[in-house]
């Protein structure tokens, strides 16, 4: 068996796993490494780019080698069942999926506090004095963005890299969540993690904005070549956008992080985003990473 057939059906089993069982509820190995990565900030952080490329470097070199120690023990059958078993804990889709619906449930609930409280689950947006439909909209472009992030980055690294690829996308990812941020902590420290974000998400970002419109039609191919670079981001546009024209609405405008106002272009022409429209944007997202799992068989 080469490995590129073991990767693909390890990859294909893996997303099975995740929509069938989501994210382990105990032990989860991303979280496992977020408390290694943690610790690892205690002992080198310093206020530099020079420490920041350090942390990185370290850990997400030792993702690698672990992918690649991984996929070298494993030989037939045993190789499928190891990258399934990656791939389903660095994939995030159904845990995402779920997220946005249970947002959705509470917003029809009517019940805005429970509805600001979950929102930290989604993104790292302000909450404080946000309404019914900055919650809606919120939970969309989340659901949107994070659509590459969680589900499709990880195949197409997985796809390109194997295990090795799978861990090292993942601690990435992970990294920039942690330290990716612009403030006074994190602005040099971070900029290594941020830049390995921007990089590993260029291409599955662009895969996604067309799986999107694979799924849906002309009007999201039509917003995503119009809007798509209006993002500040280099990435998250591109899902926001598609998202955007294949669900007739506007997304961007005002958002609050940490105290600081941003003022994002906006996205789409079409209405404000509504509570119904959360439920429509996960099964969009859920749809997108079925087509790239179909991607992945077909060229295999």
């Amino acid at each position: 068996m080469s490995l590129m057939r073991g990767s693909a059906e390890g990859l294909l089993l893996g997303v099975a796993l995740d929509a069938l069982l989501g994210d382990p509820r105990r032990g989860h190995p991303v979280a496992g490494f977020g408390r290694l990565a943690a610790r690892f900030e205690r002992l080198v952080y310093r206020d530099s780019r020079a420490a920041g490329v350090v942390y990185a470097g370290v850990l997400v070199g030792g993702a690698v080698a672990s992918g690649v120690l991984l996929e070298r023990a494993a030989r037939g059958p045993l190789r499928v069942a190891v990258t399934a078993a990656a791939t389903w804990a660095v994939l995030g889709g159904t845990s995402l999926g779920r997220e946005g619906l249970a947002m959705e449930r509470v917003l029809k609930d009517g019940d805005l506090d429970a509805a600001r409280d979950r929102l930290s689950h989604l993104c790292a947006r302000d909450p404080k004095g946000l309404d019914e439909a900055a919650l809606a909209r919120a939970t969309v472009e989340s659901v949107a963005e994070n659509t590459s992030d969680a589900a499709i980055a990880p195949l197409v690294w997985g796809a390109v890299g194997g295990v090795p690829g799978l861990l090292a996308y993942r601690a990435v990812n992970t990294l920039d969540a942690m330290v990716g941020y612009r403030n006074p902590r994190y602005e040099r420290f971070g900029w290594a993690a941020a830049r390995l974000d921007d990089a590993a998400n260029w291409v599955p970002a662009r895969l996604t904005g067309m799986l999107v419109v694979l799924c849906s039609g002309r009007d999201a191919w039509r917003v995503l070549r119009r809007d798509g670079g209006n993002h500040p981001s280099p990435n998250a546009g591109r899902c926001e956008a598609a998202f955007a024209g294949a669900l007739g609405v506007r997304l961007g405008g005002t958002n609050s992080y940490g105290g600081a106002v941003e003022r994002r272009p906006e996205m789409g022409d079409g209405r404000t985003p509504e509570v119904r429209d959360i439920g429509r944007a996960v099964r969009l997202s859920a749809a997108a990473t079925f087509a790239a799992a179909a991607l992945v068989w077909g060229l295999r």
